[in-house]
């Protein structure tokens, strides 16, 4: 019998993908056989045909776990299928295929990793609650919940209540970005917050902010902008927005290494200054300037478009205007995708130093 262990958050982008990459890749240290199963997924691909919940292929290509992709994402949440429903309720066939997906997964496995979708009510509605779904795999819990001491510790009670419904036995709780500056109070008073709870603390991780900087592609791929230049960049990170509304005197006070410039395209006095200051870094920061996304439909003059492209700074076109593009690329979810290899490689890092991995082992 496999050991099975059950990763849900206290809220969304808490870091429950985060942790779940970084345990596996640290249980394969420990175990040769390790399956992984996201029962429910919401954010899902279309691969072969097949509709995959995105961390299940995530999964696949990075930690090198073969499972059969569609048993690894058996129910894609699609556009309609809640009303559908609700409308003609059917729990037994949604049990039917998780079950039948998760004996596969874990046939000869030592170890599989159950993903959640969200808090331990998320699901409800369609009668497949968090909560649910770890009890019929009968698995124990570990909730992710993001920095701080009195909502972390509120909104981990609220989930455990659910889990404790159903007779789900919560093996522990690991808590995520928490800054630097304030790490080791977190980590000390959260410990004895939770203690006092009967709540194990099985790891504090630091805050990395790289792991929240979008990359070109990605907003490329779910903009649907259009790519114009130095596609070779396009997996450049972004760690900060400039937007093109000032003088480009001042616009230079604001771009540091990574910067995306947000500009009207005739705006030729800052994306001029851009490149020139790029330029000019070139030798010590071949990314200070990201990428580029002009706005408005525009172009630049054609010596402008020449100068831009012998940098190699990918540059994307969108008919919409300034402010509502900044906007759409401010409200994006940054999800790790297995081209980020910066990221992974952090990720991995990150659970082995500062999650208890050996202690959540024993208590699953």
């Amino acid at each position: 019998m496999a050991k099975k262990v059950f990763i849900a958050a206290t809220m969304q982008n808490d870091g429950k993908t985060t942790v779940s990459l970084g345990l596996i890749f640290n249980f394969k240290e420990r175990f040769k056989n390790i399956g992984f199963i996201k029962p429910i997924g919401q954010r899902y691909l279309e691969e072969d045909g097949l509709k995959v919940d995105e961390d299940s292929v995530l999964i696949e290509d990075v930690c090198g776990i073969k499972c059969g992709i569609k048993d690894m994402s058996p129910i894609a949440v699609e556009k309609g299928f809640t009303e559908k429903y609700i409308a003609r309720p059917d729990k037994e066939n949604i049990n039917r295929q998780i079950m039948d997906s998760f004996k596969r997964v874990s046939k000869d496995k030592d170890l599989v990793v159950i993903e959640g979708t969200g808090h331990a009510g998320v699901g409800s509605v369609f009668d497949h609650s968090n909560a649910v779904v770890a009890k019929m795999l009968g698995a124990k819990v570990i909730l992710v919940s993001s920095g701080g001491i009195g909502r972390p510790i509120d909104e981990i009670m609220l989930n455990k209540a659910l889990f404790d419904k159903e007779g789900v036995a919560l093996a522990g709780v690991i808590i995520n970005k928490v800054t630097p500056d304030k790490f080791t109070k977190v980590k000390r008073i959260i410990k004895d917050g939770l203690g006092r709870l009967g709540v194990n603390l099985l790891g504090v991780m630091p805050y990395q902010p790289m792991l929240t900087y979008p990359t070109m592609r990605q907003i490329c791929e779910e903009t649907g902008f259009k790519i114009f230049s130095g596609e070779a960049c396009i997996d450049n990170y972004l760690a900060k927005i400039v937007i093109g509304a000032m003088e480009p005197h001042d616009a230079l006070n604001f771009m540091s290494e990574n910067s995306l410039l947000i500009t009207p395209g005739d705006r030729e006095d800052l994306i001029m200054t851009a490149l020139g200051l790029h330029i000019s870094k070139a030798s010590v920061c071949p990314t200070h300037i990201g990428g580029m996304i002009l706005t408005g439909g525009f172009l630049p003059h054609s010596e402008v478009i020449g100068v831009m492209r012998s940098t190699n700074i990918p540059v994307l076109l969108t008919e919409k205007d300034t402010y509502t593009t900044a906007s759409l690329i401010h409200d994006l979810t940054v999800k790790i995708r297995p081209q980020d290899q910066d990221k992974i490689e952090t990720v991995k890092n990150m659970v082995k130093d500062y999650v208890a991995v050996d202690e959540i082992l024993r208590l699953i």
